[in-house]
């Protein structure tokens, strides 16, 4: 698409005009080159780095790839901005330090455990905490260092980000809001993201959260050494799944503004380091390129499922990935489980019981999980990790053989949950381990599951067989 042909995308959250979140408008598209000014004439015409730029602005470039990565994986934007971003004081360690933020995983910070794991929501902090304060690593694997591998975070917070931005020099943040608005501003520009919605801000971009609604509480996917993709699309076609119109990235805003000590929060190396600037990060007037923040509406997703027998494998409802080097196989997956039709014949319908080569984290944004009957609420979390056995609870496989194959179709609704799988073996921070919110009684789900093995072949009745033995 031409750089100047980019479609304004009216929604309800911040105005190119003025700094409040109301008449929020977007471009559409996933990857695309982008073009916006807040100012008329404020892109150069026909370069990139002129010696003069309009406005007096200074040319800046943010690369999100090498410069000779190849063409279509090349991502990099130019800022048209008030002061350049080096314009900040040394930076030094954060003080009082984070401690619950991981980017290099070994068995001195991590440990390993093959075991179910499930966490409770995790409690609303009582005492003022931002985005950055209540942002904790749960497990992940690899390095920002040697750029490869993933990390998993939650995050709970009651209030917003004041005179500070952070900026991610680690990896990719892909931000899943459970509870509570977040109105996020970028040096690309304002996103509104509701619950039901993620945020992607790629490495490297710094921005602020607000909390419009107060207390807050949500996921965080971030990967190192790649960017997020869409899935290819295969037999399915040319349509389906996330759709690249309904990725939204937000138009330029700036504010030129004095703010005296002003702090740059950088994650880097899992560490975070302070810095101070007299002026807002967030004064960028325009800018171009393919490298930006963006956001989606998950339920704008186009799921697929089975119309005739058997359970699909998750991966069909995969939103974006965030590839390896090797065909198929993913760093790590966004898969969502939306609300859809069950029309499967003599079918198992719920997940089946399942050992993965890959490494399966969930979190539940509302309603219900179709495979867990109690225990897994909105807010909470579980991780299965490679070849860890799981699947429906003793609740849930109990009811679904019940209704018998003569069970209609039937419509999953009121529910939103979500899967980060990826190929790497997660290794599990002390404090999710050590959590008060971990369900230590989660295997309980299962031990109930009874056999139902009989020799001659047919279904057994309740009662046939009861632990392996055959009743006389």
């Amino acid at each position: 698409m031409d750089d100047h042909q980019q479609p304004v995308i009216k929604t309800n959250g911040p105005d190119s005009s003025s700094p409040s979140f109301a008449d929020l408008q977007y471009q559409s598209g996933f990857h695309n080159h982008f073009s916006s000014e807040a100012l008329p004439g404020a892109l150069p015409y026909g370069q990139s780095s002129p010696l003069l730029c309009p406005y007096g602005l200074y040319a800046e470039q943010i690369s999100g790839t090498s410069f000779t990565s190849p063409r279509k994986l090349n991502h990099r934007t130019w800022l048209y901005r008030v002061k350049p971003s080096v314009t900040h004081e040394p930076f030094k360690p954060l003080e009082p330090s984070h401690r619950k933020l991981v980017s290099e995983f070994t068995d001195s910070n991590s440990s390993t455990t093959p075991t179910q794991l499930r966490w409770k929501p995790v409690d609303i902090p009582e005492t003022p905490t931002d985005f950055v304060e209540g942002l904790y690593t749960v497990c992940g694997a690899g390095s920002s260092f040697l750029r490869h591998g993933f990390a998993i975070h939650m995050y709970t917070a009651n209030k917003s980000m004041d005179n500070c931005a952070f900026c991610n020099a680690d990896g990719d943040f892909l931000i899943v809001p459970q509870t509570g608005r977040l109105w996020i501003t970028t040096e690309c520009g304002k996103l509104q993201i509701s619950p039901g919605e993620i945020a992607v801000l790629p490495q490297g971009f710094r921005f602020a959260v607000d909390l419009p609604d107060g207390p807050s509480r949500g996921y965080v996917a971030e990967v190192f050494g790649t960017h997020f993709q869409l899935p290819d699309l295969g037999p399915i076609g040319a349509n389906g799944l996330a759709a690249p119109r309904d990725f939204l990235v937000p138009i330029a805003w700036f504010e030129d503004s004095y703010c005296p000590g002003y702090i740059i929060i950088q994650k880097f190396g899992g560490e975070l380091f302070t810095a101070k600037q007299e002026f807002s990060p967030f004064n960028v007037v325009a800018w171009h390129g393919n490298y930006a923040p963006y956001k989606y509406d998950l339920t704008t997703f186009c799921p697929f499922n089975t119309v005739l027998f058997d359970h699909g494998d998750p991966s069909i409802n995969t939103v974006l990935t965030a590839p390896t080097d090797k065909p198929g196989v993913a760093l790590l997956d966004f898969v969502i489980f939306p609300p859809r039709w069950l029309v499967a014949e003599h079918t198992f319908r719920p997940p089946y019981y399942h050992r993965n080569c890959m490494s399966e984290f969930m979190g539940l944004i509302y309603g219900g999980y179709e495979a867990k009957a109690d225990g897994f609420l909105p807010g909470g979390a579980s991780l299965h990790s490679c070849m860890t056995p799981h699947g429906p609870d003793t609740k849930t496989y109990e009811a679904t053989i019940a209704r018998g194959n003569e069970a209609g179709p039937s419509r999953i609704s009121d529910t939103l949950a979500f899967m980060f799988e990826s190929c790497l073996i997660p290794r599990i921070c002390p404090w999710a381990l050590e959590s008060p919110f971990i369900d230590s009684d989660y295997y309980q789900c299962w031990i109930g599951l009874r056999s139902h093995f009989t020799r001659d072949g047919a279904s057994a009745k309740d009662g046939d067989i009861q632990n392996g033995e055959k009743e006389d």
